[in-house]
């Protein structure tokens, strides 16, 4: 758990950030991971894709047991 918030933290959140949003990380079940996007991703239509598309795909490539990235609401 403690590597997937620190990719969150090194990798995603300053990417999301350059266009107002950020995620939290709200847990880790059974290969899940839970995030909760806030600020501009919130919203945004394409975060859906961002989230399994680019976070997904980034977790599962460093963390084997990832197997799916759903969001959360807050």
């Amino acid at each position: 758990m403690n590597q997937i918030k620190e990719l969150l933290d090194t990798r995603v959140r300053p990417a999301v950030a350059q266009d107002g949003g950020d995620i939290t990380f709200h847990g880790f079940e059974r290969g899940v991971v839970y995030l909760h996007m806030q600020g501009a991703c919130a919203g945004c239509p394409s975060s859906t894709v961002t989230l399994k598309m680019g976070i997904e795909n980034l977790l599962r490539h460093y963390i084997p047991e990832v197997t799916e990235v759903r969001p959360v609401a807050a």
